[in-house]
Order: C-alpha cells, then structure tokens, then sequence
C-alpha cells in the first residue's frame, strides 16, 4: 500500500511539473510574439502595408486589446463598404447578362418565325408577319408598380394617363366618362401632391412616380403639352413589365369601352389627326414642278400625323425603342413631341440612320374622333349625327372643358343643340 501511495505522489508531481513547464512556454510564446509584432510589423517576409491596415498598425500599438479592437472595426466598415459596392456591380452585371440573355432569346423566336423557309402560296394568299412578340415581363424594374398593375389592368391591357392640377376641371369631365362606361382598368398617374389627394379622396386608381427631378419640375408646373411629353418616359416601365397602355390625354370624352375596337395586330395603334379618308389613311399628292418639263409632276405619299395624346401600344422591342427614341430627343431639344413621334414611326431607314421598324395602324377616325371631325364635319351632317364614337377628343381647340361638356350633353344626355353654340375652329 505505501508502494501505491509513493506511485502516486509521483505522477501528481510530474503532472505538476509539465503543467508549469507548458505555463512557462505560453508566457514566453506571448512575450516573444509582442515583442515580434513591435519589432517587424509587417512580418519577416515583405507584406504590402495598405493591403493590412490592422496589421500595420498592430506594431505601433503594440498589444494593447482595446486599440486592437477599434482597428478590426474599422476594418470590418471598410470591408462592408466594399461589399456593397461589389454587391452593386454584381446586379449590374445580372442585370446586363439578363438583358442580354432577352435580347437573344427575342433574336432565336424571330430566326425561328423568319428562318423557317416556305414555299410562297397562290396568288392573293400570302400574308407577312404583322405582329412582334411581347417582351419578357420583367417586375424587378419597378416592383411597387407591378403590384398595382396586377390589380388595375385586365388582359394585361389598361388606360394610363398623366395629370396635374393644372388639368383638374378636364380631368374630372375625363373620369367621369370612364366610369360613365364602365371601364375598370385604369390609371392615373399623378404628377403632384394635388392630384394625388383628389385620386385617393374619389377612389380612383393611382400611381405617383418615385422622386425623379427632371421629371417633377415639368409634372406639377408643366401645361397639357410639357406633361404630354413626358409620357414617353413614364411609359416604358409599364411595357417593361409585360403590359399594354392605351395612352390617354385627359381632354378626351369617353363614350365606348375603346379595347372592344382594337386590332392589336401592331406595335403601335393610334388615333389620327386627319379629318377624312385621304388625310387619315394616306393619299398620292402631286408635287408640280414646271421648270422640269416632261417630268414636271413628282408623286409624293402624304397622311396626316398619329395623334401621340392617344395611342395604344403594345409591350414589344420596336415599340421601347421608340419611346428611347422620343425620349432622349426631347431631353436634347425643346421639340413638340408628336412632331417627333411621328417622325420616328414614319421616316424610314437610310444611309447614316435606322429606322426602329416598329408597325403602325391608324384608328378609324369615325369611332376615335378628334374635334376637327366632331365640329366641321359631323355636327353638320344628319346621317353621322346618328353615329356613336367611342371617343372624342378635344385636340383641336384650346376651349376644352366648355366643349367636353357640351360633347356630353350631345352624346349622353341626348341634348342636340349642344354643339352648336360653337365655332368650327377656335376664336
């Protein structure tokens, strides 16, 4: 038994030994590495000091915890600034890839339609490609919107229109024709903080853009012609997440639900400023030029130009790219938008430029009536007083809101002198 007991007082004091031997080795192991760090800050072998902020600072503060732990916090801010940034140019690379990606799939559907080759058909029976495919609906452009969209539009389809206060009596002869109707699928998009009360206090379905500066400036001081030319900025969000727009000015009576008249065969759909068939479809116009002798006359093809106050336009590449196009010509130059609309429908592609091909279908100017036809021809003719549009629209003279009344009284209320007080054109 003593044997056991000198056995164990042994192994106690070995145990004891080592454990203050490994002691003494932490210690020492410590103290050299603190006095390592004051001496070489940046290590035995070189290191690039900017790339280890902590590390070369560590030496002229030698051990002390707490200035070490101000410096690994600051290197955590700088790192997580730098994350972000990184984070950020990574969905712009996503989002570039993804564009990309679109662009070729859209490129694949038309060498399929086109490539496919056919032998052509009888005489009379051949028929071209009319109709664009739709873009991929894309909701992270503006997920806020996509929501309300979801909820407003039917078919994907819906009337949009942009109004200030500076509209407010036109906008209200406006909205009451819809509902009038019965039209459901409709937005406005309020462009001051006026218009956004009168929406939500008469339930009507809105949408306020987010903060956009040169956007602002114009939508809550601008007139009818400087907020018409900001719809083509508005609009492209709305063709980007997969929806149809029947573009609406709000000097417009609405009388008819207008999408059971829609072709939708076209990129762009729109009402005409032309006032019969010649000048609403087209017509050959005879450019005479006698000096030229034999060849005096020149045929030229004229049409009056797309009303851009009212068009519907389908969500397609040809059609974004005119809205680009509109766009950033009118950020470049004070031009009158449905100048430019038009030109860039119309002017076909030619050395030095090319044309977006987008397809165009004028509206038949009978049922989308613009004022001129309303005033000089049809209030004057028994036969097409009978005739019912399904809008009028007041393009045509600066007295909107007395006419869009009387337009009522006429159409909806059955009164039949009420346009007759005024004149053809304006005084």
């Amino acid at each position: 038994m003593a044997f056991r007991r000198d056995g164990l007082l042994m192994r106690n004091n070995g145990h004891s030994l080592r454990g203050s031997r490994i002691a003494a080795a932490i210690a020492i192991g410590v103290l050299l590495g603190c006095i390592f760090a004051f001496l070489y800050p940046h290590g035995f072998f070189a290191h690039n000091p900017q790339t280890t902020p902590s590390l070369s600072k560590a030496g002229s503060v030698a051990c002390d915890p707490s200035e070490m732990v101000k410096l690994l916090k600051s290197d955590i801010v700088a790192l997580s600034e730098k994350n972000i940034e990184l984070r950020k140019k990574v969905r712009d690379l996503t989002e570039k890839l993804r564009l990309a990606q679109q662009r070729n799939g859209l490129a694949q559907q038309q060498v399929v339609v086109l490539g496919e080759q056919h032998k052509a058909g009888p005489f009379g029976t051949v028929k071209s490609l009319r109709t664009n495919p739709t873009v991929l609906p894309d909701e992270s452009v503006n997920p806020r919107l996509s929501k309300i969209l979801e909820e407003v539009a039917i078919r994907k389809e819906l009337i949009v229109a942009l109004a200030n206060s500076n509209v407010r009596g036109v906008l209200e002869v406006w909205l009451n024709s819809i509902k009038r109707v019965g039209i459901t699928n409709y937005l406005v998009v309020a462009l001051d903080d006026a218009t956004e009360t009168f929406c939500k206090s008469n339930d009507v379905p809105m949408y306020t853009r987010d903060p956009d500066k040169d956007v602002d400036s114009i939508g809550r001081t601008g007139g009818n012609h400087a907020i018409s030319g900001l719809k083509f900025r508005v609009l492209r969000e709305f063709l980007q997440l997969g929806y149809s727009v029947l573009l609406s000015d709000v000097d417009i009576v609405y009388l008819q639900n207008p999408f059971d008249y829609l072709y939708r065969d076209s990129d762009v759909e729109s009402m005409t400023d032309g006032h019969n068939n010649m000048t609403a479809y087209g017509f050959d116009d005879v450019f005479d030029e006698p000096s030229m002798g034999w060849a005096r006359y020149a045929h030229t093809m004229r049409i009056w130009v797309y009303n851009s106050g009212f068009f519907f336009i389908r969500p397609t590449v040809p059609a974004i790219e005119v809205l680009d196009r509109v766009a950033d010509r009118l950020a470049k130059k004070n031009e009158w938008d449905q100048a430019v609309f038009n030109e860039e429908l119309y002017i076909p592609s030619h050395p030095g430029y090319t044309g977006p091909h987008a397809s165009k279908r004028t509206m038949d100017f009978y049922l989308f009536m613009n004022s001129k036809v309303l005033f000089k021809t049809v209030r004057k003719d028994s036969r097409l007083k009978n005739l019912k549009p399904v809008i009028v629209h007041l393009n045509y003279h600066p007295d909107k809101l007395p006419r869009m009344r009387a337009v009522v009284e006429f159409y909806v209320n059955g009164k039949k002198d009420a346009l007759d007080p005024f004149p053809d054109g304006s005084e």
